[in-house]
């Protein structure tokens, strides 16, 4: 069995911090740890849900810190999977998912980070982007004609709009983890090799076919193009409160792992606790429990009589 210390080292080679450091060249593209099989892999997924639901128990009952999960992909790179996966064993009434279609006229009328701002996790809340705010930087950056349908002024649409959403970006990621919400970033880095794969699998297997798109695969022809505004997104917006996580996602396996192991050290290292009750709070309970326990059948008393001729009759 793989030791943690392999995953977290690789981990720590995905993580990006400071973007002026980012170099997509010499970026991380394993797609396997020396030692880990597909097995061992399931079973450590096992683990990791097992413990991101504990965590997750303190984040809500706790109530105060809150966790922002963007997750960003090419087509076919396993967001969707990913969600499946990763938020398997969590409550699900502590988890918002949000998926960031292309905006109707309503979002229209608004600035491009309204929509988001609301979406964003509350106190004790998971929040899981499927597609972000990022996308005003990478679909928009590819395809500029869509900053028209934005009713963006055209004084204002000149190259100079990039570097301006970086910064609202970071500012805006800045202020959120200032209230408390922790902010992850995954980009799970799918090759063009396996996306053409997984493309291919979506049109040959009948129960895939409601996954493919024929929109997805002319956005193929602009690979290269949303290659450079992925990198460029990453390096202006990565920072240690707002980290990027590049993801080698050619393994589905392998990157759920890694995903949810990242999620685990980030609340582990919030050192949460089961919350202590107000002081207030602990006489009114030793006095509701006296009274509950006053209320415990006496021995040898039977129950409501027609509960009883339900229960044998097995009509409750």
């Amino acid at each position: 069995m793989v030791a943690h210390a392999d995953l977290r080292a690789l981990l720590a080679h995905c993580r990006v911090e400071n973007g002026e450091h980012f170099d997509p060249a010499h970026h991380p593209a394993r797609t396997a740890i020396e030692g880990m099989s597909k097995a061992d892999g399931k079973h450590l997924l096992r683990q990791g849900v097992k413990r991101l639901a504990e965590l997750q128990g303190l984040l809500y009952a706790n109530g105060t810190w809150s966790l922002l999960v963007a997750l960003q992909a090419m087509d076919a790179g396993g967001k969707d999977g990913m969600i499946k996966h990763v938020m398997s064993g969590v409550n699900p009434q502590g988890v918002t998912v949000t998926s960031f279609k292309q905006p109707g006229p309503v979002e229209l009328a608004h600035d491009y980070l309204w929509r988001v701002h609301l979406a964003a996790p509350s106190g004790g809340r998971i929040g899981i982007f499927n597609r972000s705010h990022y996308e005003e930087v990478l679909v928009t950056r590819v395809h500029p004609e869509l900053l028209v349908r934005q009713k963006i002024p055209a004084a204002l649409r000149t190259s100079a709009i990039w570097d301006e959403r970086y910064r609202d970006i970071r500012h805006f990621e800045q202020y959120l983890s200032g209230q408390g919400t922790v902010v992850l970033k995954f980009f799970l880095n799918v090759s063009k090799e396996e996306q053409r794969k997984r493309f291919l699998q979506r049109i040959d297997e009948d129960d895939k076919h409601w996954k493919f798109s024929a929109g997805d695969a002319r956005e193929r022809d602009y690979w290269d193009a949303y290659q450079h505004a992925y990198h460029d997104a990453i390096r202006h917006t990565a920072r240690p409160c707002a980290p990027w996580i590049v993801i080698p996602a050619d393994r589905k396996w392998l990157a759920r792992i890694l995903v949810v192991e990242t999620i685990i050290q980030a609340l582990e290292s919030l050192d949460m606790t089961i919350p202590d009750p107000a002081p207030d709070i602990v006489p009114q309970m030793d006095g509701i429990r006296a009274k509950l326990e006053a209320e415990a059948p006496k021995a040898g008393h039977r129950a409501h009589p027609h509960l009883a001729d339900d229960i044998r009759k097995g009509t409750t």
